[in-house]
């Protein structure tokens, strides 16, 4: 992430903060390590600041303004989700955080910032599940029996976010580097019907978009032995294209060695959808005995 020579005055307004500009100052000091950070809604302050977040009522992102709370808002995105502070930001600054990479810069908005920004303009309720990313933003700030003080709490939020998006990024990032090397392996498979990867990769997804032979794909897992798994008939299924053979389920060690006849053979899940050798010869054994039962 580049660091500027000159350093940047950046004023977000002070009191109660949200998602949208904790995350937006995050996703600055991230190019501007060295920005003075002043909290207010003094209009002489905003007016001489070099950029501005959510507060001044003004969205001109040339003049380093990123405002959505004015009349008319500051636009949405071709789904209809609203800008917020965050999401303006990530349209100029995005691409730059990502390093150049267009893929991941899109990913993140599409998987991190859109959200922020729906939540905090109200166009969504929030997820149906869980804890929300900008709920859990929102208890940083003081409660009402705290003696606190919301500069502090706000600057301990804004450390929080910019982990957060660090590892989106990477998330995003390592996705989008599995996609490239799963449709190679799809690609060169010998037989269209075992994908065999290298390295462990997340596969599932590109495996169901670039083929609808795969049965079974096989990998080294991280301790150096082999597996090998099945394709799930959709993703998120438990339902597989084809299980390995019933007669594995529940077995290890000697008892599946004794039925495969591999004596390197570790085990078989329950579910007939994950199994294992210690060396990549056996385990392609145990797919081409799966493929022919």
């Amino acid at each position: 992430m580049t660091k500027k020579m000159t350093d940047k005055t950046i004023v977000t307004h002070n009191g109660n903060f949200h998602a949208d500009d904790v995350f937006s100052i995050a996703a600055l000091k991230s190019i501007y390590p060295s920005c003075k950070l002043i909290r207010t809604r003094d209009l002489e302050i905003i007016a001489r600041a070099d950029i501005v977040v959510d507060v001044g009522s003004e969205y001109d992102a040339e003049s380093g303004r990123f405002d959505h709370h004015q009349r008319g808002g500051a636009g949405e995105r071709e789904n209809g989700i609203p800008y917020s502070s965050f999401g303006l930001i990530w349209q100029k600054y995005g691409l730059e955080i990502c390093q150049g990479n267009d893929d991941v810069a899109k990913a993140i908005d599409s998987g991190l910032v859109s959200t922020i920004d729906a939540i905090d303009c109200g166009h969504v309720e929030g997820p149906s599940e869980g804890i929300s990313l900008s709920q859990t933003i929102g208890m940083f700030n003081p409660t009402w029996q705290e003696d606190a003080d919301f500069d502090a709490c706000f600057d301990e939020a804004v450390e929080f976010a910019a982990r957060v998006l660090k590892r989106f990024i990477a998330a995003a990032n390592g996705g989008i580097s599995a996609k490239a090397i799963v449709a190679k392996a799809v690609e060169k498979a010998e037989d269209p019907r075992v994908i065999v990867l290298e390295k462990y990769t997340p596969w599932k997804r590109t495996v169901h978009a670039l083929s609808e032979q795969a049965l079974y794909v096989v990998y080294p897992s991280q301790t150096g032995q082999w597996r090998i798994q099945t394709v799930p008939v959709e993703l998120g299924s438990f339902e597989d294209r084809k299980p390995l053979p019933k007669q594995w389920a529940g077995l290890a060690d000697n008892e599946l060695q004794e039925v495969t006849n591999i004596d390197d053979a570790m085990f078989c899940h329950n579910g007939c959808f994950i199994a294992g050798a210690e060396s990549f010869e056996s385990t392609m054994k145990m797919a081409s005995m799966a493929l022919n039962n």
